[in-house]
């Protein structure tokens, strides 16, 4: 696959999970295992933020790929009012090393990313470039926190 067959998705979704803290810390470990399992088979790259009560996601690949993945995801019950942000054919990975890099609860994040469900209702607009900078500032930030809230580039 060329690079020029990259595709890129960006949702946000409201968290459906239910349950106290342990139950919603093994469901999210759940989502990342089978996404890291699946993404790397497939050739997908990303991020995804469970923060504020809600999910944003980055999917990266072929196209094909990336909207059956993302179908999967309309279907579960575990996200509610997903919003795909921006859809588009891009150049270059932006997530390269991560087949899903993961940013959870963090009081700083949380204020950087509060106004998503309160000012876009979800609703896509010209925000999600904002957005996508800050999930990629996560991520990155993340990666060199040394809590390494998620895995270590290459190895997840």
């Amino acid at each position: 696959m060329t690079e020029s067959h990259l595709y890129r998705l960006l949702y946000v979704s409201e968290n459906r999970i239910e349950g106290d803290v342990a139950h919603v810390a093994k469901e999210i470990e759940s989502i990342l295992a089978t996404s890291r399992r699946n993404n790397d088979a497939l050739g997908l790259t990303g991020a995804l933020i469970f923060n504020c009560g809600f999910f944003a996601q980055v999917l990266e690949g072929p196209r094909e790929t990336v909207e059956r993945i993302f179908d999967v995801i309309r279907h579960d019950p575990r996200h509610g009012k997903i919003q795909v942000m921006s859809a588009a054919k891009v150049e270059t990975r932006e997530f390269p090393n991560w087949t899903m890099a993961y940013i959870g609860r963090s009081p700083s994040w949380e204020k950087a990313l509060g106004w998503i469900k309160d000012d876009t209702h979800f609703a896509p607009d010209a925000r999600c470039d904002r957005l996508f900078k800050i999930v990629m500032e996560m991520a990155y930030d993340a990666e060199l926190s040394p809590d390494r809230t998620f895995a270590v580039p290459g190895k997840s």
